[in-house]
């Protein structure tokens, strides 16, 4: 402190001076945070390698069969013309023609008999000749069969019948024993005995095959006719 010498007052003023305000220290340089490291994706697996199979071929398709057919195939046949034939024809005869028919599944034994009747008319066999034999079942159609043929009055016997397939062996022995009896009722009489009897799993499929009747008919004539034609050579010598 200095004094004023004029008016004996110490001297301040230097005091007034401003100290000079220190310089802001230099901040302090942080060192940046490294960046990471991208992650490295894992390599792939190398699997060893395999040696290549060859592709199996396809195997073909089996051809597909020929669908059956379900009804008969014609009864035409090729004989050469140097060998004498006898064989009987489906036409018109002066004796009566019994036809035996079931009454079990009448709905279709009815229909049986009408084709089996307008078979007869188409040849020319008047319903005058002819004499119905209506049987319980198809079981029974052998026994009257055989007993017409036994009388020796009718030329031929046409059995009409129809056994569908059930949930019993029912029908297997039906129909096996109508076609044997029926069979045993020709050979035992030498009378032409028709098998007309339908054997079917369904009423559908027996339906549909309501014509046999005709077909029964037919088979009888010409055996009857057949059976006169080997009378009459045997009786010519």
């Amino acid at each position: 402190m200095t004094q004023d010498p004029q008016r004996g007052w110490p001297d301040r003023s230097s005091e007034n001076v401003l100290a000079p305000e220190p310089e802001p220290e230099a901040e302090a340089q942080v060192a940046p945070e490294p960046e990471p490291e991208p992650e490295q994706e894992p390599e792939p697996e190398v699997l060893p390698e395999l040696e290549a199979v060859p592709a199996e071929e396809p195997e073909p398709e089996p051809e597909e069969e020929a669908p059956r057919t379900t009804e008969h195939a014609a009864g035409d046949i090729e004989i050469p013309d140097d060998i004498d034939v006898l064989e009987g024809e489906a036409g018109p005869t002066r004796r009566l023609i019994a036809v035996v028919v079931s009454k079990f599944n009448g709905d279709i034994t009815t229909k049986l008999l009408q084709s089996a009747l307008l078979e007869l008319e188409a040849v020319g066999v008047p319903r005058s000749q002819l004499t119905i034999v209506p049987v319980p079942g198809a079981f029974e159609l052998p026994i009257a069969a055989m007993a017409l043929a036994k009388t020796r009055r009718y030329v031929c016997v046409v059995a009409l019948g129809c056994v569908i397939r059930g949930e019993t062996p029912h029908f297997d022995y039906v129909s096996s024993e109508a076609a044997s009896g029926l069979q045993l009722a020709g050979l035992e009489t030498g009378i032409p005995v028709s098998f007309g009897v339908l054997t079917c799993d369904t009423r559908e499929q027996a339906e549909a095959r309501v014509s046999k009747g005709a077909d029964a008919v037919r088979a009888a004539l010409e055996m009857a006719d057949l059976f006169s034609q080997l009378r009459s050579s045997a009786a010519s010598g």
